[in-house]
């Protein structure tokens, strides 16, 4: 993928910018293409302008950049607030740890399946559901299996989880304690509601191996507690075009509304500039952000940058007669 000139003042994309915009991210229009190109030189300039404010994230073209806030908002998130009663199985809370590690990576420990894609469909939460299990259940056991997300978009409807329509990923995980959990491999991911398929899938993790889920303390200590043990499902309020066409540094925006998207806590650490940070995997793809991963400012407020403390985090218990 070739990079794109931002030079500041630039007030629109040139020619060759737009025609390297749809050769990178395999872009083809009908009647639109003229309101696309319009949109795409306006992202252009705020990625221009923004970057040379000189904050401690950047932005830069991804695969949303033709994209008004609003479509962008609408299509590809899905995460919900909880709902008033929660099902059973909740399992408590977790606990807050003293021996905290100065940054930890589950990522690199090998705890983590590589960046999947959502696509044009509100199943965040079903990701988000996904990656904790994997992680808890690789730490459990040292096996790291790729679970079915469009199991959970097909067949989970309950507790209001609603395919691409949007869910919650605690109930999803809910869910998978009473059904197992489909190998991706066997259930692949379409992007679009569908059927049910339960039956025809093989069990990368059969019923009774997830014991449950336990909430995380909406405090900066205890998220790092959590992430002391394992990856954290979070959910995070992903509104703005700054978002959208993130692309590296530590985002620290302040969270002034409600969540709605869904994502995995894979670790924390301290950027370059001394600034405490959140390690999280999105499920946009490689090609958005920094390789499919975001920083968020750790210490900043009582519910965190972009809410990622407004709700409890939630993790995925493996059943103690699990052998590896």
């Amino acid at each position: 993928m070739k990079s794109f000139a931002l030079l500041a003042g630039v007030a629109a994309a040139t020619d060759a910018d737009w025609e390297q915009f749809k050769t990178d991210f395999g872009k083809t229009y009908n009647n639109d293409e003229a309101e696309r190109r319009a949109i795409f030189d306006a992202n252009l300039n705020r990625i221009t302008e923004t970057n040379a404010l000189g904050l401690r994230y950047k932005l830069a073209v991804n695969q949303f950049a033709d994209l008004t806030e609003a479509e962008w908002s609408a299509t590809y998130k899905g995460g919900r607030p909880r709902a008033a009663i929660e099902e059973a199985p909740n399992l408590g809370m977790t606990e807050e740890r003293t021996d905290l590690a100065a940054a930890i990576d589950w990522a690199t420990r090998g705890a983590v399946t590589p960046v999947k894609d959502q696509g044009q469909c509100g199943s965040c939460w079903s990701f988000s559901a996904t990656g904790v299990t994997e992680g808890s259940y690789q730490i459990a056991t040292g096996s790291l299996k790729s679970l079915a997300e469009q199991q959970l978009v097909d067949c989970d409807t309950a507790d209001g989880n609603s395919g691409c329509n949007g869910g919650w990923p605690y109930a999803a995980i809910t869910y998978l304690s009473q059904k197992g959990s489909c190998s991706e491999s066997t259930y692949p991911y379409t992007a679009t509601d569908g059927s049910c398929r339960l039956g025809s899938c093989s069990l990368a993790l059969s019923v009774g191996t997830i014991s449950g889920y336990m909430n995380v303390p909406t405090t900066d200590s205890g998220l790092m507690s959590a992430l002391n043990n394992g990856p954290v499902s979070v959910t995070i309020d992903a509104a703005g075009w700054s978002f959208q066409l993130y692309s590296s540094g530590v985002m620290s925006q302040a969270c002034t509304s409600y969540i709605d998207h869904a994502v995995l806590a894979t670790g924390y650490g301290t950027y370059t500039d001394g600034t405490p940070y959140w390690q999280v995997k999105n499920s946009w793809g490689t090609t958005w952000g920094d390789k499919g991963y975001f920083k968020a400012a750790r210490n900043n407020g009582a519910q965190g940058s972009l809410c990622i403390l407004q709700d409890n985090p939630v993790v995925t218990q493996i059943s103690a007669a699990v052998t590896v």
